[in-house]
């Protein structure tokens, strides 16, 4: 584990960038995905355990919506240990360690999925899927160190998009063992995911490097927490991931407990979903790099709202056709937003060396050291968004039998993050018209 440290890694140098850097952020981007990917899939393994269990199983749908609720909370909470781990232990050593730990949850899922399993052993093993969603903030600021600013917005996009996909991947797992095998094999799809996990980390090993100069910076960290624009970006990454991952939890039990679909019925819907947002990341990364990322977050935050309003109209009519569509469509929001969302940090942090007088390298590595901290608190912080959406959910039907209260509280908060991004990195002060460089509109 001690081996393939790079002692010298300077992006932002366009030479060392064409003859050496491209190509070795390229390769560990590619393998990082990867893991990260299989991470994503053990996050929301349970979203797919769920509709296999029937009522043999004796857990009703709050029951349900609370074991989801389970590994979105602890996926949260370990976004930030796992942030610091990269520059503890290297970013290739922390991706082979992380993916090996997904076999825990994914052999203990393998044990208890049977009726007759106490529902505090389901419990227990959601919350070991938890340790899934870690993987996303290690691998984010891993790659957030390879790659100079003018690319993060992609490379960024890239990364998460394709861990985004492994919730979509695991959901097509699942429809392929219900449509074939039958709702009572769930053991088939953990039984694909053990020896995918076994290939991750050996390719981790082989192909992935680590960077001397990315060291553990606790001064870094301390920083990024009383910096004002690491707690606006958290509310921000609610809104965009915070959205993306609820959603992707909770849509086939929505389905099911809403409009009555069946186990088979809610998986071949379930994944689309999913699947386009995380498709369209790369793009909302892309854009933010050519457009600004403040001014892609601040439109894609008023689509949210206008596509939430469509699920609320078409659950008033329980149109399912209308409610697909609107729900699809925020879906493709959702991604969109984490891209320019991310986009952001770096750029923001990068602003803020300039408003302090700073240029060039110096710069630019001092967005580095704090948009790398900072990454780790607003993606936890994101993720209870995933787990806020979920209890909502599962409080609008305990207690109206629809999930219709739960979107009209979405609404409300994508408006609130509208007004946010608008008025903290848009709206132009008289001090920003004198001095153009002060504005963070092109974060």
């Amino acid at each position: 584990m001690a081996g393939r440290w790079i002692e010298q890694w300077d992006p932002e140098d366009e030479t060392f960038w064409r003859e050496t850097g491209e190509h070795v952020a390229r390769r560990n981007l590619w393998f990082s995905v990867l893991s990260e990917h299989i991470g994503f899939s053990i996050w929301t393994l349970w979203s797919v355990m769920v509709l296999f269990m029937g009522p043999e199983y004796g857990v009703d749908p709050a029951g349900k919506f609370f074991l989801i609720s389970t590994a979105t909370l602890v996926g949260a909470l370990v976004r930030v240990p796992y942030t610091f781990a990269v520059a503890k232990f290297g970013g290739r050593n922390w991706t082979v360690f992380s993916a090996l730990t997904l076999l825990v949850p994914a052999i203990a899922a393998f044990v208890v999925m049977e009726p007759g399993t106490s529902y505090g052993t389901f419990v227990a093993v959601a919350a070991l899927a938890g340790i899934g969603g870690g993987n996303f903030a290690s691998s984010m600021t891993n790659i957030n160190a390879f790659f100079p600013l003018r690319k993060k917005g992609w490379a960024l996009g890239l990364n998460a998009g394709g861990g985004n996909i492994g919730v979509p991947v695991v959901q097509l797992v699942g429809l392929l063992v219900i449509g074939t095998a039958g709702a009572t094999y769930p053991r088939i799809v953990l039984g694909v995911y053990v020896p995918l996990i076994v290939v991750a980390a050996l390719f981790a090993v082989f192909r992935m490097d680590n960077l001397r100069p990315v060291q553990n910076d606790t001064g870094a960290a301390k920083e990024a927490v009383r910096d004002p624009h690491t707690w606006i970006m958290s509310v921000l990454y609610i809104g965009t991931f915070g959205s993306f991952i609820g959603y992707s939890f909770a849509f086939g039990l929505v389905l099911q407990t809403q409009f009555g679909r069946t186990p088979l019925q809610a998986a071949s819907l379930t994944f689309i979903g999913p699947l386009l947002g995380s498709l369209i990341r790369p793009a909302g990364g892309w854009l933010a790099d050519r457009y600004g990322g403040a001014r892609i977050t601040l439109w894609n935050f008023a689509g949210m709202a206008a596509a939430t309003g469509v699920v609320v109209y078409a659950s008033g009519i329980e149109s399912l056709e209308v409610f697909l569509l609107g729900f699809i469509a925020l879906f493709v929001l959702t991604g969109l937003g984490n891209g320019s969302t991310y986009k952001m940090i770096p750029g923001i942090f990068h602003a803020k060396a300039i408003r302090k007088g700073m240029r060039g390298e110096e710069a630019a590595a001092y967005g580095r050291r704090l948009s790398g901290a900072a990454m780790g608190l607003i993606g936890a912080v994101g993720a209870l968004g995933g787990l806020a959406i979920n209890l909502a959910f599962r409080q609008s039907f305990q207690t109206a039998g629809t999930g219709t209260a739960a979107f009209w509280s979405f609404l409300a908060f994508y408006a609130v993050c509208f007004t946010v991004t608008w008025a903290v990195y848009l709206r132009r002060t008289a001090a920003v018209a004198a001095k153009p460089q002060l504005s963070y509109a092109e974060v």
